[in-house]
């Protein structure tokens, strides 16, 4: 019984989250602040291990060459349990020494096709290292407390999102694509990135 209420108890959060249901979106009920300024924002949370976000990275990927001057995408690694910790900590650590967008697609490709075990800091300096990374400033970023506090505002994001699964799209801190098949979720947040833009012109 105690799981049951459990349960009910998650199902009941997630109802109040979401005022609304629109075309394969959702709104929430209280939208969170945004950081892009005078852009549309969307963000991604995603982990490298799961196989839903390995098949909508390359249309994302393709989407976000196209995309309108005026939005801005933006990746949030999510920790769901601690064995994601240290791949979050990379996708931030090479963001900060401006090598994600190069090495993004090759840590999907090297779990999902190549089988390469990624989980933890020592075998992440390897395969960053084989691909060009100075082995050494990588491990003081990984290690860096900068980074550290970008995983505890990644953590805050979820909570904040109630992001329950990946991968998630949030859009201009109000609008939430899940669930989709990836044409169908790119489809939706052209349709959504739309709607956020007539909101702005109206403010």
């Amino acid at each position: 019984m105690g799981m049951i209420r459990k349960l009910f108890a998650v199902l009941a959060l997630l109802c109040a989250s979401y005022a609304q249901a629109g075309d394969g979106y959702k709104v929430l009920s209280q939208p969170q602040p945004v950081s892009s300024g005078n852009k549309v924002e969307v963000v991604e949370f995603f982990f490298y291990e799961c196989s839903h976000c390995d098949h909508l990275h390359g249309p994302l990927a393709a989407w976000e060459k196209q995309k309108p001057k005026d939005v801005e995408l933006q990746m949030v690694p999510v920790i769901f349990r601690d064995s994601l910790e240290p791949m979050a900590r990379a996708y931030y650590a090479l963001e900060s020494m401006g090598e994600i967008k190069r090495l993004h697609p090759a840590f999907f490709d090297a779990m999902h096709r190549k089988g390469v075990d990624l989980r933890d800091e020592a075998k992440i300096t390897d395969f960053v290292a084989k691909n060009g990374v100075d082995r050494a400033k990588f491990s003081a970023a990984y290690n860096s407390f900068s980074i550290g506090s970008k995983l505890n505002r990644s953590n805050q994001l979820v909570s904040s999102y109630r992001v329950m699964g990946t991968p998630t799209i949030a859009v201009d801190g109000k609008y939430i694509i899940t669930g989709l098949q990836p044409e169908e979720t790119i489809r939706v947040l052209d349709e959504v990135v739309r709607i956020a833009r007539k909101e702005r012109s109206k403010r």
